[in-house]
């Protein structure tokens, strides 16, 4: 009986350790894990980018990690926007909160403000003749919002009191940003 039952167990681990995961094998890019992840004092985004020629290849990563970033910061900035909204439920809440997120598109179609280059690897694949760039991007938040702030303060299209409420929220903003180093 001992040794059936040592057998199957042989069998067993054998079996086991010839599978295959059903999703085939993990891969381990560069830039992955926390320290390139977002948190609450940085927005961070990577991207990789594939192609004959190795510019065009740094082109692709560096424009995918640009609009991760970019989608970050504007869904941050809707959702500030909308707490705000939420928590002042009147007409005027409504249309600051909507200042505040044309403020942010506007801020985001012109600048990444403190946008900073934390790594880039390029490798080249000779069989198939091929550069793989793979870069990774950071904004500090703070900076991001004092940035913003900067940017509403210009806008002739808001007015005194719209304008001290936005300072105020991005303040706030700043406020948690800096709360967290």
């Amino acid at each position: 009986m001992k040794t059936r039952i040592g057998q199957l167990s042989v069998l067993f681990l054998f079996i086991a350790g010839c599978a295959s995961s059903p999703f085939g094998k993990k891969v381990s890019e560069p830039f992955s894990g926390n320290a390139y992840e977002s948190n609450n004092r940085f927005f961070r985004g990577t991207g990789k980018g594939e192609s004959s020629a190795d510019n065009i290849a740094r082109g692709k990563a560096d424009i995918e990690a640009k609009t991760i970033l970019a989608g970050q910061v504007n869904t941050t900035m809707k959702q500030v926007a909308d707490n705000y909204q939420g928590q002042t439920e009147n007409e005027r809440g409504a249309d600051v909160a909507q200042k505040f997120q044309s403020l942010a598109r506007e801020v985001m179609n012109t600048d990444l403000a403190d946008l900073r280059k934390i790594g880039e690897k390029k490798y080249f694949n000779e069989k198939e003749k091929k550069y793989t760039v793979f870069i990774a991007y950071e904004i500090k938040k703070n900076a991001m919002f004092r940035f913003m702030k900067k940017q509403a303060k210009t806008d002739q299209t808001i007015n005194e009191r719209q304008q001290a409420l936005i300072q105020k929220i991005l303040d706030e903003e700043v406020k948690k940003s800096e709360a967290e180093n």
